[in-house]
């Protein structure tokens, strides 16, 4: 099954309510997703993943408000008690989840893959995040975080950008 699939069946599995917005796969990366449909940034949410330096390698999944930006070096690098913590590129998000740069969601992904959501995402009463896919978007409320797999939403996660 593909990552966008595997995400719908997750979603419908949990009993989600959930939109699909299809979109052009050039413009699945945030900025120009949001310009493009008319989403405000404050409602779009960006999945990253990070990879700690040292071995064994540690890995976690940060949800954060396209407006905010991640803070890796503190926020994330604590919670996955590390002492240095990158962005993973796109190579090792794609091998590690199956999804593409642009298309990387909080749903389905590994067990092993702690989620963090930014209390901010929690803030308002629909969020759009990835999909699994550079096809499309999903469009769902982020109260679902509060009871998905292995998501911890965190306060200060991300920082004012």
């Amino acid at each position: 099954m593909d990552a966008e699939n595997a995400v719908r069946a997750a979603l419908d599995a949990l009993g989600v309510a959930y939109e699909i917005i299809d979109i052009e796969p050039d413009f699945a990366d945030t900025a120009a997703f949001c310009e493009r449909y008319g989403i405000p940034p404050e409602r779009s949410a960006n999945a990253i993943v990070v990879a700690s330096k040292g071995e064994p390698r540690r890995h976690a999944c940060c949800l954060v408000l396209a407006t905010t930006r991640l803070d890796v070096n503190h926020a994330v690098r604590r919670l996955l008690g590390v002492k240095k913590l990158s962005f993973a590129g796109a190579e090792e998000t794609a091998a590690l989840t199956g999804m593409m740069i642009g298309g990387v969601t909080p749903v389905a992904l590994p067990d092993a893959i702690p989620i963090y959501v930014d209390a901010r995402v929690m803030e308002p009463d629909w969020v759009v995040i990835g999909s699994g896919s550079r096809s499309s978007k999903i469009k769902l409320s982020p109260e679902f975080f509060r009871t998905a797999p292995h998501t911890t939403i965190v306060e200060g996660l991300a920082v004012e950008s």
